[in-house]
């Protein structure tokens, strides 16, 4: 049914909205593609915070006028569809990561950031690690050497319950050995020091030692 003037300033006003807030556009063509594959595609869209939409293209225009993504216009042709993203990255994840399973979805164009995108630049931008992502490489990173002190910890205590002698500090350990341990070993030596001393101090003051 055709949109009569109200549906379509409606249309043009949700749409300058998303696109005041977002980071990148991505286009892509859909002709061909079943009802229900772009119903998981929205779904997925949906689950990444993608705004995602079939847009007549006028509207998509008069959307884009006055904003960073007017330089889109030129690539505004055919039947397509319009993903929207806060995120510098999502709409480009989504959209690519459907187009290798979906052949009919063919991706046109992008804008990232003020820069026109051809279809080789969103699929760079696609494989951008996420910010969660990047989130989790870095706990995992982090997580390492932790779950490798607690595998030796956990060693040495099934190996003393065991009543067999620990095994030897792996040379990683003894590197990590905090200074007052160090500091605490060395003591003993400090102290033995003037104790081996004093008969000497006694000698120099005119006292005869008692074996003398």
């Amino acid at each position: 049914m055709p949109l009569n003037v109200q549906d379509k300033k409606a249309i043009v006003a949700d749409v300058g909205a998303q696109l005041a807030g977002a980071q990148t556009v991505v286009l892509a063509e859909y002709r061909g593609i079943p009802v229900e594959q772009l119903t998981k595609l929205r779904a997925s869209a949906r689950d990444q915070g993608v705004y995602l939409r079939v847009l007549k293209n006028t509207l998509a225009r008069r959307a884009a006028q006055g904003t960073q993504f007017e330089p889109l216009a030129d690539s505004m042709v055919g039947p397509l569809i319009y993903g929207i993203s806060a995120d510098p990255i999502a709409s480009a994840k989504v959209l690519q990561g459907f187009a290798k399973t979906q052949d009919l979805l063919v991706i046109k164009a992008g804008l990232y950031n003020g820069k026109l995108l051809d279809v080789a630049g969103v699929k760079a931008l696609a494989t951008i690690p996420s910010r969660d992502e990047l989130l989790s490489q870095l706990l995992g990173v982090m997580l390492a050497p932790v779950s490798a002190m607690a595998r030796v910890l956990g060693a040495v205590a099934a190996q003393k319950a065991a009543g067999a002698p620990a095994p030897a500090a792996a040379p990683v350990a003894e590197a990590a050995a905090p200074a007052a341990v160090v500091a605490e070993a060395a003591a003993p030596e400090a102290a033995a020091e003037p104790a081996a001393a004093a008969p000497e101090a006694g000698t120099e003051a005119n006292e005869t030692p008692a074996a003398e």
